[in-house]
């Protein structure tokens, strides 16, 4: 266990992080477009419309894998913050607010597509409904994250609390995953509970999951990316501060 804990340190190490990472981002570009292209075109294109819910039903292709990744950025967001506030790794520190901002982008995607997916459903764009309203808090907090560094005077007392507050809203994922179970909601209730006998006829479910590969790829790449320029943005900033300090001390 320790040899395996200083083995993922040395691979969160700057100048490891951006060597591996180089070599693996092309590929997931690659892979995250094929899958994207294959389950989007399969889903909008190919499967059969729904037998209640016609033609609106293209929706899920995209609204259901932007809710799992809402959620599933949130679990990894969690999970930086709580490597953070241990070994105070300063990449974890970095991927908060790059995991909140990208978390956040799913959470209005799937907002927005629910929206959409609501009027012809619900007769409305909007209601208060327990899963509605639950995802809604779950932006609110990844923007919290986000915004918690720039904060504090002290930048690094400010992402100490951003991992704090990742941390703390790990409690809304039970609500935002049961709420259609623990309340009476207008969202229908999960179609896929089990993958040998999903509620959920083939022909949409596997569309569906090729899809759902493909946006988490995606969200893995932005991931990715963005931690990389930041990395090299901390790097320049550090040059220009040893630079100005150099050209102070000369004088």
């Amino acid at each position: 266990m320790g040899n395996m804990r200083v083995f993922l340190a040395s691979l969160a190490t700057p100048g490891r992080f951006r060597r591996w990472s180089g070599v693996l981002l092309p590929w997931l570009w690659v892979a995250a477009g094929v899958l994207l292209a294959g389950g989007l075109g399969w889903g909008l294109l190919v499967a059969p419309p729904d037998w209640q819910q016609g033609e609106t039903v293209r929706i899920l292709y995209v609204h259901v894998p932007a809710a799992w990744l809402a959620m599933g950025g949130w679990t990894a967001l969690a999970l930086a913050g709580l490597v953070h506030l241990i070994w105070r790794d300063a990449l974890a520190g970095e991927a908060l607010a790059v995991l909140a901002r990208t978390g956040a982008v799913f959470t209005v995607v799937c907002l927005a597509t629910g929206s959409l997916w609501g009027r012809p459903m619900w007769g409305a764009w909007w209601v208060w409904d327990a899963r509605l309203t639950s995802v809604l808090v779950l932006l609110f907090l990844y923007l919290g994250v986000l915004l918690l560094p720039s904060a504090f005077d002290d930048r690094a007392r400010g992402t100490r609390a951003a991992a704090i507050l990742a941390l703390a809203g790990t409690v809304n994922l039970p609500v935002v995953k049961f709420s259609v179970d623990w309340w009476s909601t207008l969202h229908q209730p999960a179609s896929i509970t089990r993958l040998d006998a999903p509620a959920m006829h083939a022909s949409i479910l596997w569309p569906l999951l090729v899809s759902a590969a493909g946006f988490a790829l995606l969200f893995a790449a932005l991931a990715l990316w963005q931690l990389r320029v930041g990395l090299e943005e901390r790097r320049l900033e550090r040059r220009c501060q040893r630079f100005v300090r150099e050209a102070r001390d000369g004088n």
